[in-house]
């Protein structure tokens, strides 16, 4: 049948499945354009509960409010020896969807892959709480990781930052931050199809058909709006907030996960390509016939699945 639409279709077989299993969900739970944002939270978290089912079963998990913004995190533990080492998880929603909830089976399946604890943070979204509210609480936690994180089994000396889509843009804002102040770095960027600019490019063209891929053009459009304002495209960036234009120096080593299907394509690229240039060592993996958000598809598709693999096992050498 997707043959019968897509006579040339450029996406694998498994996702293109796992496509339309999600477009049916979310025309089934009402989605539509006009929505408040927390009627498309509750849209959204419900359409991803599926995906949470199922995956590698936890030695302990256990969900906290910390800091002083109050964040809820969830901290994943493979094994129940103490002094993990810990993966900082940020998800993705463009700043204004999901949560520790939708992405609970993707960090558990780091936290098993890798080896290493997973801590995912529940940061605020927009437009209720626009830039700079995340990265702020992101900061927040970050350093409540440092002061009480041996009280919960962690190694906080030995921490990466990850995220998915606009979770991979506050990843590299967080180190970002805690290079201008000093704080302990991590020891990797962990950064899947990321929102790093939002300058529409060549890849916004070819891949921004919503019956076709993942995400669209006017979308992201809509995302950045949400986090930074209506004028957020003639406003002079702010380099924690469109990390593209950042100084990337002294950053460290980084992962970038892209999937060639996906309009944010080129601006990953780009992102690799100033990392490079500024010094960071840096590895790009751009997997073919995968879109945006592709890595949710890990238990029906071969390519997330190889994708999740290639990225433990760097993560678990950075974090050794």
């Amino acid at each position: 049948m997707n043959e019968a639409v897509f006579p040339d279709d450029d996406v694998d077989p498994e996702i293109r499945d796992w496509l339309g299993r999600m477009f049916a969900s979310s025309a089934a739970l009402g989605s539509r354009p006009g929505l408040t944002p927390v009627e498309r939270r509750a849209i959204a978290e419900a359409q991803r509960a599926p995906l949470q089912q199922g995956g590698p079963a936890m030695a302990a998990s256990e969900t906290l409010t910390v800091g002083v913004s109050g964040i809820r995190i969830r901290i994943h533990r493979p094994t129940t020896g103490a002094d993990l080492p810990v993966l900082v998880y940020l998800h993705g929603g463009g700043w204004t969807l999901f949560s520790i909830d939708s992405h609970d089976r993707l960090m558990r399946e780091y936290a098993e892959r890798a080896g290493v604890a997973v801590l995912g943070i529940d940061y605020p979204l927009a437009p209720e709480s626009r830039f700079p509210a995340a990265p702020r609480s992101i900061a927040d936690v970050l350093g409540w990781l440092q002061a009480h994180g041996s009280e919960h089994g962690l190694d906080a000396s030995r921490f990466a930052i990850g995220g998915d889509s606009a979770g991979a843009n506050l990843s590299v804002s967080a180190a970002l931050r805690l290079r201008a102040e000093g704080g302990p770095m991590p020891r990797g960027l962990l950064l899947n199809y990321g929102a790093f600019d939002g300058t529409w490019a060549p890849s916004y063209e070819r891949y921004g058909d919503g019956d076709r891929y993942m995400l669209t053009g006017p979308e992201m459009d809509e995302f950045w709006a949400s986090y930074l304002g209506d004028d957020w495209a003639t406003s002079p960036p702010d380099p924690l907030a469109r990390p593209l234009h950042a100084d990337l120096s002294c950053l460290p080593p980084t992962w970038l996960c892209t999937a060639r299907c996906d309009i944010l394509l080129d601006e990953n690229v780009a992102m690799a390509e100033r990392l490079v240039d500024a010094g960071v060592d840096t590895q790009m993996h751009i997997y073919d016939g995968a879109t945006h958000s592709f890595l949710e598809a890990m238990s029906v598709s071969r390519i997330a699945d190889r994708a999740l693999t290639e990225a433990s096992e760097w993560l678990a050498q950075r974090l050794a």
